[in-house]
């Protein structure tokens, strides 16, 4: 015969909860939202004509600005999935 298991309460409950608090999720959103935001930074700075060179693109804004923010949101988000939800 097939041995069954019964859950209490409690492990029902500990099965359903997320790995990630509602804290952390709110800390993932704000780090998508730097990382959107560092990826707006690299936009535009092309010339309309192939035949034209633009030295926009090479700003301190696409080149050095929007790279940093980048890198900083994803290692916020590393940050927001290491860290201990509080129970």
């Amino acid at each position: 015969m097939a041995k069954q298991t019964v859950l209490s309460k409690e492990q029902e409950q500990d099965e359903a909860k997320f790995a990630l608090g509602k804290h952390n999720l709110k800390l993932l959103l704000i780090g998508f939202g730097i990382i959107v935001l560092g990826f707006l930074l690299m936009i535009g700075g092309g010339s309309k004509d192939p035949n034209v060179f633009n030295n926009e693109m090479f700003s301190f804004r696409r080149v050095t600005l929007a790279p940093i923010v980048v890198l900083f949101g994803f290692v916020f988000e590393i940050y927001a999935i290491m860290k201990k939800p509080k129970e």
